[in-house]
């Protein structure tokens, strides 16, 4: 057997493995992967080469990322003998929202675990937290949301139920894996657009796990063009590349494929970051009114107004090649985007 065999039988091995996962449907597969001719046209760029994967459209809630984590941390097998599904965010989380609605769906129990100002009006996400059902326990800071998370799920077993927790944005190991399945997704999006140059896909990145499992999975089909930048809306670059790495180890550990990342693959950045997590900067208002004007996209202040920012400056900057095309991941958010 030569080593092209070997690589394709793990490959498939693999492959089988993830696709055999126990997972809830909770995304419209595929998301689009679509052109944006008139974004392109604006930075000197032809059609294909300024694309955007649009997870935003999944089809659930509202749709975003966290949809395909869920899908998994919330799998049948994990549900059995489960009462209530925990989780925490900020006071617009997309996650929480989106973890409240699949809980809603499977008739189960939840509670939001959320650091901000709780008092009214409830608008955004904070609005539909409370229209899926969701039962709100407010702290004051993020320090806070694992104590009182682990207080509430005592609670629940204390009065005969069972709680199932799930860490802020689903980014787990396990949760990762949604988006493994992402990158082969991609990959065969991609097949229907052959390009010469290197690919450079531009992503969110705090909890990392949407960063993770596309990096995994990229690595796993072996994408030697493809390069994954990580722009963070809070943490810093050596923080994304601990997380990611920490991601990619339990993930691959979970599907057999312990195979180091890609030399190349990781760019993460964190010089979109402006005035904080959640505030605008400069550049990401920018970068939300040219969307919105060349294509009818709307981003949120989080995480796709700040990854949009950086994909127009590297582009700007003369970072991405002529012959090199890029992806703007968009990862949701919708609900926070109104509740500016």
């Amino acid at each position: 057997m030569t080593n092209t065999d070997r690589r394709e039988g793990s490959l498939i091995a693999t492959l089988t493995r993830l696709n055999d996962w126990p997972r809830s449907s909770f995304v419209r597969e595929p998301t689009p992967l679509i052109e944006a001719p008139n974004l392109a046209r604006s930075m000197g760029r032809s059609p294909a080469d300024v694309l955007l994967k649009m997870d935003a459209e999944s089809g659930f809630g509202l749709g975003g990322n966290k949809a395909r984590k869920l899908e998994f941390e919330m799998a049948p097998d994990r549900l059995q003998g489960i009462t209530h599904v925990i989780t925490c965010g900020g006071s617009q989380s997309n996650h929480a929202r989106l973890t409240a609605a699949a809980a809603a769906r499977l008739g189960l129990k939840c509670i939001l675990v959320i650091n901000g100002d709780p008092s009214p009006p409830h608008n955004g996400n904070a609005y539909l937290y409370r229209l899926f059902g969701a039962e709100i326990r407010p702290v004051s800071t993020p320090m806070e949301r694992e104590p009182t998370m682990a207080k509430a799920a005592a609670e629940v077993g204390s009065s005969g139920g069972r709680a199932l927790v799930i860490p802020v944005g689903a980014s787990t190991p396990l949760g990762s894996l949604g988006y493994v399945r992402a990158a082969v997704e991609i990959d065969v999006q991609f097949r229907d657009r052959p390009h010469a140059g290197d690919t450079w896909i531009f992503v969110s990145a705090s909890s990392c796990g949407t960063h993770a499992g596309l990096a995994l999975g990229f690595t796993v089909l072996q994408r030697t063009d493809v390069k994954l930048v990580g722009v963070s809306p809070d943490v810093g670059r050596a923080e994304i590349i601990e997380r990611t790495e920490t991601l990619t180890d339990g993930a691959g550990a979970l599907l057999g494929a312990r195979t180091p990342l890609l030399p190349e693959l990781l760019q993460p950045t964190d010089e979109y970051v402006g005035p904080g997590y959640g505030i605008h900067s400069a550049e990401s208002e920018a970068a939300t009114a040219l969307l919105a004007r060349t294509e009818g996209v709307l981003l949120d202040p989080a995480y796709t107004a700040k990854t949009a920012a950086a994909m127009l400056d590297w582009a700007r900057r003369g970072r991405i090649r002529p012959e090199d095309r890029m992806v703007l991941c968009h990862t949701g958010g919708y609900p926070a985007a109104l509740a500016v």
